[in-house]
């Protein structure tokens, strides 16, 4: 079966948000990296330049997943200069899971061996894609970057964001899990092909619409035997900033939920 096939015969079954593609150049390389935004200013400007500045390109394919974005962050022409392959626009209602689950089912049906996912907000620093890559190549399914492993940098993270994976967040999924986690609520990760394609995975339903995906596939991965890592990588907060979508109160309260409602198995297909 080839790998056009084996998406084919299961594609149907997949419930994935509709979307318009402006911008889709083909499938250069095995690797892509999928950033999710939405209004994210230069932000994701700043982050395009310093993935460009290290030659991501040469490794990776890049395709931005847009949740709706009406900044003008997002021009074609300024996209391809820095290299950027594709540009997806989420036209459905969701937030985080409905627009990675538009770019994973565009991945997959391109041929991708590997996925990373790294937010558009320039916290993260992408000189880390390269290892995340080399770990997919040695057979690692799902590689999480983590500001809290030796080597990690965790730099002007709130206090409260710092106490809640810490002691809640990471914790809880470690026990849910069998793995040890330590920064669980990293958008910044790769996941292989085969776990995205199983069945038993099956991140493709659209319960998965808000920021539902990220804790499940934390929790269901160990779960079923797929190879976990943690690496090393660098997240800065600017001073004075917090550059995220999740509301201070009742966003804070709705990722507890998931947290609880993914380490109990109710996200299991």
């Amino acid at each position: 079966m080839t790998v056009s096939d084996s998406v084919s015969a299961v594609r149907d079954t997949w419930q994935v948000p509709s979307l318009d593609t402006p911008l889709w150049l083909g499938r250069q390389h095995p690797w892509c990296v999928v950033i999710p935004v939405i209004n994210e200013g230069e932000r994701i400007k700043n982050l395009l330049a310093r993935m460009a500045a290290i030659n991501i390109v040469g490794i990776a394919d890049i395709i931005i997943v847009d949740g709706g974005s009406t900044d003008g962050s997002l021009e074609l022409q300024a996209l391809q200069q820095v290299g950027v392959r594709g540009l997806l626009v989420k036209t459905a209602p969701g937030k985080l899971s409905a627009q990675l689950r538009c770019a994973y089912a565009f991945a997959l049906e391109q041929g991708y061996e590997g996925i990373v996912t790294i937010d558009g907000n320039d916290k993260d620093d992408p000189e880390a894609i390269p290892r995340f890559i080399d770990a997919l190549q040695q057979g690692v399914d799902f590689v999480q970057a983590s500001r809290f492993v030796k080597g990690g940098v965790a730099e002007n993270t709130p206090k409260s964001r710092d106490f809640a994976i810490r002691f809640i967040h990471a914790p809880m999924l470690s026990v849910s899990s069998g793995f040890k986690w330590t920064d669980t609520t990293q958008g910044f990760r790769a996941y292989s092909r085969k776990m995205l394609l199983d069945s038993k995975v099956a991140p493709f339903r659209d319960v998965f619409m808000n920021y539902e995906l990220l804790a499940y596939l934390s929790y269901r991965a160990p779960k079923l035997g797929y190879r976990c890592v943690e690496l090393a990588a660098v997240r800065r907060y600017p001073k004075g900033e917090v550059p995220t979508k999740i509301s201070s109160v009742k966003g804070n309260l709705s990722v507890l939920e998931v947290l609880f409602r993914a380490c109990f198995g109710v996200y299991n297909p």
